[in-house]
């Protein structure tokens, strides 16, 4: 009698063509991920560019530092750090992750 179902040899091809599959599709996603934060943290920084420009408007002189715009209700503690980690600074009026 035929039993119905997949041989050993046949569960194996399949795990190692989804593994090699896999494999081949990580450092895509890696190369996106860093894309994504890189882009993130750019936007971020116009944002904190913004607020800059909006603080030296309305008090005249420019910031020395970000909790002065938070101080002052232009951004808030989130928009301090990058998700990558990086932290902005303000030097001479611009914005810059490091």
């Amino acid at each position: 009698m035929y039993k119905k179902g997949f041989t050993l040899l046949e569960m194996i091809l399949v795990v190692s063509v989804l593994s090699i599959l896999f494999l081949l599709s990580v450092p895509s996603i890696q190369k996106v991920l860093t894309t994504v934060d890189e882009k993130g943290c750019n936007a971020l920084l116009k944002v904190v560019d913004a607020a800059i420009v909006q603080y030296r408007l309305e008090t005249g002189y420019l910031p020395d530092d970000v909790y002065d715009l938070i101080d002052h209700g232009y951004l808030s503690e989130s928009q301090i750090e990058c998700s990558n980690g990086k932290k902005i600074l303000i030097v001479s009026g611009e914005a810059y992750a490091r």
